[in-house]
């Protein structure tokens, strides 16, 4: 026969609820009690805090009459009568005055408007959080609300901040569908236009839900602290990363965390996407990730949109192409496969040998592509090869031959993209209005924050491989080009650019080269026979006077240079003497000479 179970575990959360509220009320009255010893205790500490402050401040020269003075009024109270208790009695009183409460007394408990926001959010809950079939519900309509919501906070305007929602353990808090439902419906009650976060504890079924503060959007590009190989994407909220950057925030400095990227032959998620709408901020990003690479690395640059958003980057230092144009995107990308390949092979050799690899083949090379898909439509119209088919070779090896391609495109243009694309780019990058479905179809999982409708430039969602999914706002690094742009912007962009040298691929001007010493051993040509031909007289500009050239027949004439001229016109020798001067004739053709 089987045994009842002990009483300790048959209702030991109601014993345990019982002790907890015990405790409580224990430990309300016993502060009760001992309120005036614990506000005579602080004001003894800070009584004593003056004391030392007062000393600290009180000149060397003027502590001996101090000590003196203090000595004085101690040896009288003590021949006073009664002098030592009305001593006590009188710190006493000031200990209690200064250990009061000063700041405002605080009520307890919500205001009335605070309560009816909560009660409203209550019996919305209602449908989600209860059944039928449950005997003790938390949620029911006309309920009490505190026990569900035993944390809550409110700001200036009356609007929730931080609520601790407690649900019944038969909610289904494992389906997305479920979870959407009640987040959708916690954002819509507590305001809208805010971003909330959400932290579901399955196993305490309790949901905190907290609205985020806006992150910061006048962050000017600067040189960020970091290791060659790291590039900061943007920043994000302090809650999610352990690591924060020294910036220059304004005119002082704050350490703000960021969301940093990790690339070269150890990165997991060694290439990058990134999406959204018109203006969302995606050249902006592309600006930041090049001026990032340009320290440690290579760039081409590739834009399809052809508005001109990476003109500032065209000859500078680093920046091997600029292309907006097919054929120039078409030749860059085939040179950028062309060089993955050559890395390779050269790396695959060094190691071969046992030698560390090439150093050409460790400075990295980034391949940045605007709208690449605009290209690919002007490529099959015209009937020349897909731009995006140049890529897989990057993509598949660029992670060890340190290669890094970086892809932006409209939401509009996904569908464009090739496989590889889309494969090889783990890590992901939304930015600008979208939905959940739309966000988490691009970055693989939805967030934990509300998207909202209205968003700043640069605002948006990252993810990094398998990676939690981060809030992330861009730096804004505007064209300096652009008309729009402030003169602090510009200038903090123009800081940053390498210095305009000649583009890779221009020639460089040629110069007139000057002639190659002829060898010192004379070439013996063949006997050339030439009629005797009447010369006209020339005047000579070195001479004083004209002499009249005269006559010469050709003789066999030793060549002291290679024949390789061959003319027809006759030659005017400049004489250095009034002599006349007979010139050896150089080609094969009856000359003439003069003096």
């Amino acid at each position: 026969m089987a045994r009842p179970l002990p009483r300790i575990l048959s209702n030991g959360s109601t014993q345990l609820a019982r002790s907890r509220d015990l405790a409580r009320t224990a430990a309300d009255s016993a502060t009760d009690v001992l309120h005036p010893l614990i506000t005579i205790t602080r004001g003894l500490r800070r009584l004593a805090s003056a004391g030392r402050r007062k000393w600290a401040e009180t000149p060397k020269d003027r502590r001996g009459p101090l000590l003196f003075l203090g000595a004085s009024a101690v040896l009288v109270l003590a021949l006073v009568p009664y002098g030592p208790l009305l001593a006590v009695i009188t710190v006493m009183a000031a200990a209690a005055w200064q250990g009061r409460d000063r700041g405002p007394a605080t009520p307890e408990g919500p205001d009335e408007t605070q309560t009816q926001r909560l009660h409203s959010l209550y019996e919305a809950m209602v449908p989600h959080f209860s059944t039928a079939d449950d005997p003790a519900p938390l949620y029911a309509h006309g309920g009490e609300w505190d026990k569900a919501f035993p944390e809550y906070a409110f700001d200036t305007t009356g609007r929730i901040t931080h609520l601790l929602v407690r649900y019944p353990a038969y909610f289904p808090d494992g389906e997305p569908e479920s979870r959407a439902r009640v987040e959708h419906l916690l954002s819509a009650k507590s305001g809208r236009g805010r971003e909330y976060h959400f932290e579901w504890d399955a196993e305490g079924n309790e949901l905190t839900v907290t609205v985020l503060a806006p992150l910061p959007t006048d962050i000017a590009p600067q040189r960020f602290v970091t290791a060659p190989g790291e590039t900061v994407l943007g920043f994000t909220d302090p809650t999610e990363v352990q690591r924060t950057l020294p910036l220059t925030h304004g005119t002082g400095q704050r350490d703000i965390p960021p969301v940093v990227w990790r690339t070269g032959t150890r990165s997991t998620e060694p290439h990058l996407l990134v999406a959204g709408r018109p203006g969302s901020g995606t050249s902006t990003l592309l600006r930041c990730i090049a001026l990032q690479a340009l320290q440690y690395g290579d760039i081409v640059v590739v834009e399809g949109g052809g508005t001109d958003d990476h003109a500032c980057l065209t000859g500078r230092d680093g920046v091997l192409a600029v292309e907006s144009a097919l054929a120039g995107a078409l030749a860059s990308l085939e040179w950028a496969t062309a060089e993955t390949e050559r890395r390779l092979i050269a790396a695959n050799r060094a190691r071969q040998a046992g030698h560390p690899p090439p150093e050409d083949t460790k400075r990295p090379l980034w391949i940045l592509l605007d709208r690449p898909t605009a290209l690919s439509h002007v490529a099959a119209a015209e009937g020349h090869k897909d731009p995006l088919s140049l890529l897989q070779v990057p993509l598949r090896h660029g992670r060890a031959a340190n290669v890094t391609v970086v892809v932006a495109e409209q939401f509009d243009g996904l569908d464009a993209l090739t496989e590889s694309v889309a494969r090889h780019t783990r890590a992901r990058v939304v930015l600008g209005p979208a939905t959940a479905e739309h966000l988490e179809a691009v970055l693989g999982a939805p967030p934990q924050t509300t998207p909202v409708a209205q968003l700043p430039s640069g605002r948006g969602y990252a993810r990094l491989g398998a990676g939690p999914v981060l809030r992330l706002q861009v730096p804004a690094t505007p064209d300096p080009y652009d008309e729009a742009t402030t003169e602090a912007d510009r200038q903090a962009v123009l800081d940053l650019l390498p210095q305009r040298t000649t583009p890779a691929d221009a020639e460089p001007e040629r110069t007139p080269a000057q002639p190659e010493p002829v060898p010192a051993e004379a070439v013996t040509a063949e006997a050339v026979t030439a009629e005797a031909v009447t010369a006209e007289p020339v005047v000579v500009t070195a001479a004083a006077e004209p002499v009249a050239a005269e006559a010469v027949t050709a003789e066999p004439v030793v060549v002291t240079a290679a024949a390789e001229a061959v003319t027809a016109e006759p030659v005017v020798a400049k004489a250095v003497v009034a002599e006349p001067v007979v010139a050896k004739a150089v080609v094969a053709e009856p000359s003439q000479a003069s003096s």
